[in-house]
């Protein structure tokens, strides 16, 4: 699993002119996964998520997780993380996981959050045209990979 995790004020996402997912203070997560990924994948990412101390205390630094800030998650499948850009100018995304496998472990990680949050997580609609409103904090925004843990 791939995710850019970005610290946000304010976000939205709409699929055709109807919102579907809103949040203030917290992060915009998007969620790309690969064929194979599995279950530890999503409990090691969804703790890794819902634990990075990014938000200011009161010294301004970056010392609080989302449970400390009473914060948000706006959860967006995003397949275009795999893409392959080796060879042309056409990303393939052959690394991404088919729908089949992707949903499942999707709607895994949105409940996976909401119980460690303690709260529902906001979420686009897998595999639809949406569009993502966000107002970035900082901004932060950091990347992780299940299978490149850095």
């Amino acid at each position: 699993m791939r995710a850019v995790i970005q610290r946000v004020i304010a976000a939205n996402c709409e699929v055709e002119g109807i919102v579907t997912g809103t949040i203030d203070n917290g992060f915009v997560v998007l969620l790309g996964i690969e064929d194979a990924d599995n279950i530890e994948d999503l409990e090691w990412l969804s703790s890794k998520i819902v634990n990075m101390r990014v938000f200011s205390d009161e010294n301004g630094l970056m010392n609080k997780a989302l449970p400390d800030v009473d914060g948000n998650v706006l959860l967006i499948s995003q397949f275009t993380l795999f893409a392959s850009t080796k060879k042309g100018n056409r990303p393939g995304f052959t690394k991404a996981a088919r729908p089949d496998k992707a949903i499942p472990l999707y709607e895994a990680m949105t409940k996976q959050l909401s119980v460690l949050l303690g709260k529902p997580v906001q979420t686009g609609v897998f595999g639809a045209d949406m569009k993502i409103s966000l107002v970035n904090d900082g901004p932060v925004t950091i990347t992780i990979d299940t299978k490149n843990k850095e």
